[in-house]
């Protein structure tokens, strides 16, 4: 295959450049720039050639936060329809969580009824994370660690759950699952919340009206800003190699960044959204943790620019429109399809927009998820030797977000109605074309490959 003609984000490049990508088993074999517009890479009898003309290719996004519920909850997200929701919106590779599935992924056996339900599912590549909950902690932790650790990216806990399958671990059971997954090589990663702060908080928001602000006051910045101090402080001593997920605040990043050997995410939505646009959109916008005051909106974006906060990651979770509607802010599901309008929003309200270069752009829906995750030695760059997963954005496509239209199993969206510029028009994942916006997804079930993390 040869993808020719179109502008590609070069690794170490502020602005696209003309080249065409000749792929040989999948994989980038040279990235060849042209000269006055004419490809220099001319087709064997036996290559395809796929016209970029008038796109910008990008890398694959790889999202490194998802929950496709599978097996277990799968009338909110499954792996069919996860994975098709992500080629639909430019993913080629998603990391999913271990919480949301039953039985969570706490052990070797659970890992491989995981792999049984969804590997005849994937259209794009995937890796997962074991979870380490408080459970797991008073049952032989370090043989269960041990038995995951080889096919697992990280490890995921909680400080606070809402979920009885998959409880919180404390202070003390936080430092030793610091201590176990530093020896196994594993990061470990946060929902950072503290447990004291948002039980107090919510028996005294429940005494306010219901709605959106009530579930904000329930778990306001001082949650967050409290859990990651204490964190970050516990893998100061222990020496462990932390990573803070879905961050909100702007003094969480500064935090994080500020601490050696830890790392920290952020999601579209807290860059999009604010409090004032919870309380106008409602349900739709609930998500845990909740979007918080608008100076955190501006402050987050900064921390993106500066690196103080690695990359964005959708946290995907939807769930039909019944969960997400109840009557009650207090019942209503916390979760969002995020994956179809995560690379196309950046894309738009980011880098067309000047928020950021493409440099930037690659970097926080790319490279550096790959990195931290050591997947960098196949994916996250459109450079020679890696897997030609990239895709087609036509930057003049103007299209109008309808969460009906998602191939998510979840079609409720804060982003409904939004105007963005930027579509994506096809997939590709090791060299092969998983989705285009006219014919959808057009590989089978099972073509997605489990990904490990490189020595």
């Amino acid at each position: 295959m040869i993808v020719a003609g179109g502008l590609l984000a070069l690794p170490g490049e502020r602005d696209p450049v003309r080249a065409d990508l000749r792929v040989v088993d999948g994989v980038i074999a040279a990235v060849d720039r042209s000269d006055g517009g004419t490809p220099r890479l001319s087709p064997t009898v036996h290559e395809k050639i796929v016209d970029a003309s008038g796109m910008i290719v990008l890398p694959g996004a790889v999202d490194p936060h998802v929950h496709f519920n599978d097996p277990g909850f799968t009338d909110r997200e499954d792996f069919a329809h996860g994975t098709a929701a992500a080629a639909s919106g430019g993913v080629t590779t998603v990391v999913d969580m271990p919480c949301t599935s039953i039985p969570p992924v706490t052990d070797g056996e659970s890992l491989r009824t995981k792999l049984a339900a969804i590997a005849p599912q994937a259209v794009v590549d995937y890796g997962l994370y074991g979870g380490i909950s408080g459970d797991l902690l008073r049952d032989e932790p370090e043989r269960r660690i041990a038995e995951l650790a080889p096919d697992v990216l990280g490890f995921k806990c909680y400080f606070v759950s809402g979920m009885k399958t998959f409880p919180r671990v404390d202070h003390r059971g936080f430092e030793t699952a610091l201590a176990l997954t530093r020896d196994a090589g594993r990061p470990l990663l946060l929902h950072a919340e503290d447990f004291d702060y948002v039980t107090a908080a919510t028996a005294a928001a429940r005494l306010l009206p219901d709605g959106p602000r009530a579930y904000y006051a329930s778990r306001p910045e001082a949650a967050e800003v409290l859990a990651v101090l204490a964190a970050c402080e516990l893998a100061r001593i222990v020496g462990g190699d932390l990573h803070i997920v879905h961050v909100t605040t702007g003094r969480a990043a500064e935090i994080i960044a500020a601490t050696d050997g830890v790392t920290g995410e952020t999601a579209p939505h807290y860059l999009a959204f604010t409090l004032a646009d919870f309380e106008a959109v409602g349900s739709a916008l609930k998500v845990t943790p909740p979007v918080k005051q608008a100076p955190n909106r501006e402050a987050l974006w900064q921390a993106l620019v500066d690196g103080d906060l690695s990359f964005v990651a959708s946290d995907h979770a939807p769930a039909p429109g019944g969960q997400k509607k109840t009557g009650s802010i207090w019942t209503d599901y916390a979760g969002i399809p995020g994956l179809p309008t995560q690379l196309p929003w950046l894309f738009s309200e980011g880098y067309l927009a000047g928020r950021i270069d493409l440099a930037t752009l690659t970097a926080i829906t790319a490279g550096n998820a790959a990195k931290r995750y050591r997947l960098d030695d196949r994916k996250g760059a459109l450079a020679p030797g890696l897997d030609a997963d990239c895709v087609l954005v036509d930057p003049n496509g103007e299209w109008t977000v309808r969460g009906d239209e998602f191939l998510s199993k979840g079609h409720v969206t804060p982003f409904e109605g939004m105007r963005l510029r930027g579509r994506v028009d096809r997939t590709i994942v090791r060299g092969r074309v998983v989705y285009d916006r006219r014919h959808g997804i057009t590989v089978e079930g099972g073509y997605g490959q489990h990904q490990r993390r490189s020595a």
